[in-house]
């Protein structure tokens, strides 16, 4: 089993006649994931990817026609909201947003018209989600990740790369792997990934890989000692992060103690939480 997305997954990319819409269309096709409409406004009526895949001009229409049920967004940073609130208002029940460096005010306007809908967000600035041997949404390089029993929740998309190597290395496969993205607002956090593992009944542990700035960490760490059955390992980054230096993404904002790596670690210690020193770690804790 799995969260999110799976082989039933029919996903719609939005901004598919792209250069990076296209590449990263290519390669989810690839890997197995069921593609089955685009959505670029004034491209409706084309075809891509040899000819097999529409692209409409709205994804309500997209939906209505091929019954799609989840999409990825991967537009300039300028068209993200209109493409972000055009998915809500369609009611899709997914969405994965690849995009990067939306201005928060945007972000603050979308976050509030999640309030009265049923739709789940992944991102902005989000490497994506995969569940191994099944479907991948996003940017997430299939080859390192296989198939398992282990939960992966992540804000940074290169040390998701990383854990997943090394976890594979070690023959440790995959439940599901939810990048939620950097920035300092985003749709979904990391309890309600948590949540959505603790019920996965083939999910057996989760690796939650955190970074300096924010709170979703801490607040992490209070669900898990209240909540959580299953065991939870971790990795935060930015230990020997130098002060007073602007660094990482854009939710790498620290304020005095809070935010930082070593107030992190700390609070998943007493949360009972083992904790990763280094990203290799990883797959000997589990």
């Amino acid at each position: 089993m799995s969260i999110l997305i799976n082989k039933e997954t029919r996903l719609l990319v939005q901004g598919i006649t792209g250069k990076e819409g296209l590449y990263h269309s290519e390669l989810m096709r690839a890997y197995g994931t069921n593609i089955v409409a685009g959505v670029t406004p004034s491209k409706g009526g084309e075809w891509v990817l040899d000819e097999k895949i529409p692209v409409f001009d709205t994804v309500q229409t997209a939906m209505e026609v091929t019954e799609a049920n989840a999409s990825v967004i991967l537009v300039p940073a300028k068209f993200a909201f209109d493409s972000i609130y055009e998915a809500i208002d369609a009611h899709i029940p997914l969405i994965i947003c690849i995009t990067e460096g939306i201005p928060a005010m945007d972000m603050l306007k979308i976050k509030t018209i999640l309030k009265t809908s049923e739709t789940i967000l992944i991102g902005p600035n989000s490497p994506g989600v995969i569940t191994p041997g099944e479907c991948k949404a996003g940017i997430i390089p299939g080859a390192i990740a296989i198939p398992g029993t282990v939960g992966v929740v992540s804000r940074s998309g290169t040390l998701t790369y990383e854990v997943l190597y090394a976890m594979k290395g070690k023959k440790i496969g995959v439940s599901t792997c939810v990048g939620i993205g950097g920035d300092a607002i985003i749709g979904t956090g990391f309890i309600d990934m948590l949540s959505m593992f603790e019920q996965d009944p083939d999910t057996e542990k989760i690796v939650l890989i955190g970074e300096i700035g924010g709170k979703d960490e801490e607040l992490a760490a209070d669900y898990i000692t209240t909540e959580m059955t299953k065991p939870v390992i971790a990795y935060i980054a930015g230990l020997t992060a130098p002060k007073g230096k602007r660094m990482g993404h854009a939710g790498a904002i620290i304020e005095g103690r809070a935010g930082s790596a070593l107030q992190k670690i700390e609070l998943f210690r007493k949360a009972g939480v083992k904790v990763a020193e280094y990203p290799e770690d990883i797959p000997a804790l589990l």
